[in-house]
């Protein structure tokens, strides 16, 4: 019955996505507990999303070998379960033999179908675990926004949180560090906040956009007032949202301008065309900015645009997007209006070609047929590579927007 006992050391997996590291937020086991193959055993961030690891062995956990908090390069030890050799593991041994190649075949399917074991999510944990008082403890879920406060110095029972149940965020710690004293002597009137994998993911991403594309910008004013109208008639329906009509605007523009939904092979010398549009959506969230993207937009409807847009925005907000969804994206676009300001010289998403941003719609005077009237303006500003095409396609490609936004229903009718 049972077979020898073995202690298996699982590694940090290649998660798939290039990466060498990554931030690990929280255990969900301890040292002690049975787990299963399949089984949820540790919350990680990388640069691109949180996610979690499962174990591909069953078996008891005797050691953590590394703390909440910390960053674990992929191929280092993770967790050391003592495991039965039986043959019922032998697709976790297949996992490990796979990830350990580089085959990218982790995380998915590579153990039993249902473990049964219910997930359990602990708090942070920190080896060796320190003794703590059962009263006056405050509640700080992620052991990022711990450290955060311990690094410099900051008492956590004197912060006011903001999270939900009393939960306090890494806003929190971030804003009491904003008026509080500095810990580190050495530098008056300074902090030093650490980057996040994302944040350095984030800096090299957006460096070679700005190091590699010969960028232009044009802009322009729209008047968006039917279109308002058009969203205010339908909004006690639940019918589409602003973004999700521009949205629906903007693939038919790419469509017409197909050039700008591609890719510069550099090598090649080659434009490389998409079939299909995977409209980027810029998202904040609170790990920072995140392009996720929909995918197959030009196939959507308007109410299927909002219910796509909808879902995929609270995901990124909420660090749930996957690896992929953020680097399928082949246009974006960025409504930094939301932010409530009017203009933007955003940055291309590399190895995108352009972007399309649009600016709060606010009341302003607009002269119609003679007469300044108050109309609903906004701005539009559209960042293009010019290697790709001249100003004459990016003109071309926002006054079909433009056109669409300011006669929405003729713009829907022939689609």
């Amino acid at each position: 019955m049972g077979g020898r006992v073995s202690e298996q050391v699982f590694v940090l997996p290649d998660l798939g996505e290039g990466l060498a590291d990554a931030d690990i937020v929280n255990w969900l086991i301890d040292v002690g507990d049975a787990v299963a193959v399949d089984q949820p055993i540790v919350e990680v961030e990388t640069a691109k999303t949180t996610l979690e690891v499962p174990s591909p062995y069953a078996g008891t956990v005797t050691q953590l070998h590394v703390n909440a908090g910390e960053t674990l390069a992929v191929g280092k030890p993770l967790v050391t379960v003592t495991a039965r050799a039986d043959p019922a593991h032998a697709a976790a041994e297949r996992y490990r033999e796979e990830e350990m190649a580089g085959s990218g075949s982790v995380l998915v399917g590579y153990g039993t179908a249902d473990t049964g074991v219910r997930r359990r999510r602990r708090r942070p944990r920190s080896v060796p675990r320190p003794a703590r008082t059962p009263q006056a403890v405050p509640l700080v879920i992620s052991p990022i926004v711990r450290k955060l406060a311990r690094e410099n110095g900051l008492d956590l029972t004197g912060i006011t949180p903001s999270g939900a149940g009393g939960v306090i965020t890494r806003r929190d710690v971030e804003r009491a560090l904003a008026g509080a004293p500095v810990a580190t002597p050495a530098v008056s009137g300074a902090r030093r906040v650490p980057l996040t994998n994302f944040r350095k993911a984030s800096a090299a991403a957006l460096s070679r956009s700005r190091s590699e594309i010969p960028e232009a910008t044009v802009w322009v004013d729209v008047d968006a007032t039917a279109l308002w109208e058009l969203r205010e008639s339908t909004r006690e329906s639940g019918g589409p949202g602003l973004i999700s009509y521009i949205a629906r605007f903007v693939v038919a523009a790419l469509k017409a301008y197909p050039v700008l939904n591609s890719r510069l092979d550099t090598e090649r010398e080659e434009i490389v065309e998409y079939e299909h549009i995977n409209l980027g959506i810029a998202v904040q969230g609170e790990r920072g900015l995140l392009v996720p993207s929909v995918e197959d937009a030009h196939t959507l409807t308007t109410a299927e645009l909002h219910e796509a847009i909808r879902e995929v925005s609270q995901r990124a907000r909420a660090g749930r997007v996957s690896g992929e969804e953020l680097e399928r994206g082949t246009f974006t676009l960025n409504n930094y209006g939301s932010f409530r300001v009017d203009g933007s010289a955003a940055i291309i998403n590399h190895p995108q070609v352009a972007i399309l941003g649009l600016g709060r719609i606010i009341d302003r005077p607009w002269v119609v047929q003679g007469q300044i009237v108050p109309r609903k303006i906004a701005q539009m500003s559209f960042v293009f590579d010019h290697r790709v095409c001249d100003g004459a396609t990016a003109a071309g490609f926002m006054r079909h927007v433009a056109d669409a936004i300011e006669n929405p229903a003729t713009a829907i009718a022939q689609m």
